[in-house]
């Protein structure tokens, strides 16, 4: 993979890490349900417009690696890093997430043809890549300034520009600019025909996410008591969150769009968890709960990375005889889960018991203050 392993610095903000915990978390136990035609409709993305709690996970997580942009380079900065040093630096993460993002759309049949080129790492490489460079060569002003041109231009675009044979405005499942954009560009290379949800004009609202997220991390490198940075998250959560759902009826609130309505709303839900966890963590010691979050959060692409990898193995090992082969991963399924707990409640354990999996293999990690830095 590449990784820096180092010692996990002393002065990380711990909520931070456990918010970024209770994402990973939420991806794991999202994306590995015992079985997808048995999962409670919590965890069921939105079908196309309006929003599940499944459908705020990702956008928290980019989020999150604005903050860690806004708090890793700063610090790096204070430190003396030479510009050239840190544009290295992100360049070469960048080339890195995207390589793995790669390698799990190969794998495991590594056909270049038909391979699905987008997806949620190289969606992160791109991200962390725009927010990392312009934290670097901007101001707060000139970030917000460009989070608020991405989410209004983004708006425009899918509102006015004209789609060939269908024209401006269409925001269904079918005929919308990004999709004819991604099918233009990137050909029979999506996760399905004509649209991607991580495709490359959707991309672009993405980023916004991100630098809200460094506008939120230059916040808590200030001089402000925490009270008043938690304080000041809530009331910036709470305005963007109504924002976006005041705005709802105009432009719907879209995930696999990533419409600018849906970074308002899920920009505005991720700074109240931030300010909910900081009031809970840092200000009141509420802590004990939050342990196996610690640990995933400190080493989250890691662990992403490794179970998602996890899953398509176990997916692509076939077990049984002749004629009744079935993937390992349905197999446990329906014999350790469904079998004694049924289908429903047997797929939310085996999901959970995927996240409890991951949490006590990366434990070791934490209890050394040994974090992996993809």
């Amino acid at each position: 993979m590449g990784p820096e392993t180092r010692v996990m610095e002393t002065n990380r903000l711990a909520s931070v890490d456990v918010m970024r915990g209770l994402t990973v978390a939420a991806m794991i136990l999202v994306n590995t349900p015992g079985s997808w035609n048995h999962v409670f409709s919590p965890l069921r993305h939105a079908p196309w417009h309006g929003w599940s709690p499944a459908d705020l996970i990702f956008p928290f997580f980019i989020f999150i690696v604005g903050i860690s942009v806004a708090l890793s380079l700063g610090a790096r900065k204070q430190a003396a890093w030479t510009k050239g040093a840190l544009i290295a630096k992100i360049l070469a993460r960048t080339a890195i997430l995207f390589a793995l993002g790669l390698f799990l759309n190969f794998f495991p049949d590594f056909h270049p043809a038909d391979v699905r080129l987008p997806g949620v790492l190289q969606r992160i490489a791109f991200c962390y890549l725009f927010a990392a460079l312009a934290y670097l060569t901007a101001g707060k002003t000139t970030r917000l300034a460009s989070f608020l041109v991405l989410t209004a231009g983004y708006w425009l675009a899918l509102k006015l520009i004209p789609v060939p044979g269908i024209g401006p405005g269409e925001l269904g499942a079918e005929g919308n600019l990004p999709g004819f954009i991604d099918g233009r560009i990137l050909g029979g290379h999506l996760y399905k025909p004509g649209f991607d949800p991580e495709g490359l004009l959707s991309t672009l609202p993405a980023v916004a996410t991100a630098l809200l997220g460094t506008l939120a991390g230059d916040l808590l490198r200030t001089n402000k008591t925490l009270v008043r940075k938690a304080a000041a998250f809530l009331g910036y959560g709470a305005a963007l969150t109504a924002a976006g759902l005041l705005l709802h009826p105009q432009m719907p609130i879209n995930k696999q769009l990533w419409t600018s309505t849906f970074v308002l709303f899920t920009g505005g839900a991720a700074l109240l968890l931030l300010g909910t966890l900081m009031f809970a963590i840092e200000l009141f010691r509420f802590r004990s709960w939050a342990y196996p979050f610690f640990v995933l959060g400190t080493n989250a692409i890691g662990v992403f990375f490794l179970s998602s990898l996890t899953t398509k193995i176990l997916l692509w090992i076939k077990i049984g005889v002749e004629g009744s082969r079935q993937p390992l991963y349905s197999w446990i399924y329906r014999n350790l889960f469904a079998s004694w707990a049924g289908a429903d409640l047997g797929s939310l354990i085996f999901a959970l018991a995927a996240v409890s999996a991951w949490a006590a293999a990366a434990a070791p990690l934490y209890r050394r203050r040994i974090f992996i830095k993809v």
